[in-house]
């Protein structure tokens, strides 16, 4: 299963120690480590990147939605508070792609106390125990998050709320005359750029998603030629798994693209 990780550690040694046992884990095939970055928050409270997120150990680039959590992570709560209630749109944008619920995010950025560096991971797993033992054993604390079909699931909101809003200014217009009529037009007209604009940001999604599945696939692909032979069928199966995941949150979003230009035509 998909799942984003934080691991909170009193030091920067010891969130190195944490970051390598996953490394570990990765290699011998019991996770699939796609990207992590490290980050400490010092003595004010100010949070630095000590490793951004980038690439994981099988050397392609899929650390956005690490970056986007590190980013969730890098301000305080009322920041979260702020992305879940569409005040602020970078941050309404990290918490899309990192994919997590707000209470996960809300939770570990309260957990990283001054002082504290925290461990910031997007894995793979199939069970806990081996991650929970590996980053335990060198002082973590541990939150993780599955990953969830957040963007796909506001892109269904998005286009019922503009078709419902359409709708009814339709039937008002009917009824309206003069400068009444004028003004439902002019409002009439907004929401179609709204889903103009809607239909652009699926499309960007889309692609998105699409370059995510195929990193991954690559990730999944070359981790399978390093792991040891009594590992492989572990790991295809989890390849499997991830390519059904990705069908489906790709299938759903084709949905909601569709429904965006229907609306639109009509």
């Amino acid at each position: 299963m998909n799942k984003m990780l934080i691991a909170i550690f009193d030091n920067e040694k010891a969130a190195h120690a944490g970051l390598q046992a996953l490394r570990r884990l990765h290699a011998d095939g019991d996770i699939t480590l796609y990207a992590s970055g490290v980050i400490a928050k010092d003595a004010a409270g100010k949070v630095s990147v000590k490793e951004a997120a980038g690439q994981g150990p099988v050397g392609t680039g899929v650390g956005l939605a690490v970056g986007s959590l590190i980013g969730l992570l890098g301000g305080p709560v009322g920041v979260v508070v702020g992305a879940a209630t569409g005040t602020m749109v970078g941050a309404v944008r990290d918490f899309w792609v990192a994919g997590v619920g707000l209470d996960f995010v809300q939770e570990a950025e309260i957990s990283l106390l001054p002082d504290k560096v925290a461990l910031v991971a997007e894995i793979e797993e199939e069970w806990v125990i081996p991650v929970d033992s590996a980053l335990e054993a060198v002082g973590a604390q541990v939150f993780r998050g599955t990953r969830s079909e957040v963007a796909e699931a506001q892109y269904d909101h998005d286009i019922a709320a503009f078709k419902s809003e359409i709708d009814e200014l339709e039937e008002e217009a009917k009824e309206a005359s003069g400068n009444a009529k004028m003004k439902l037009q002019a409002k009439l007209a907004k929401a179609h750029i709204s889903l103009e604009s809607a239909v652009e940001r699926a499309k960007q999604r889309a692609q998105t998603l699409k370059s995510e599945a195929e990193a991954k696939a690559e990730s999944l692909k070359m981790q399978l030629n390093q792991v040891a032979d009594n590992a492989k069928s572990r790991l295809e199966d989890r390849i499997q798994r991830v390519k059904r995941a990705y069908h489906a949150r790709g299938s759903k979003l084709a949905q909601a693209w569709e429904l965006t230009k229907e609306a639109l035509v009509g």
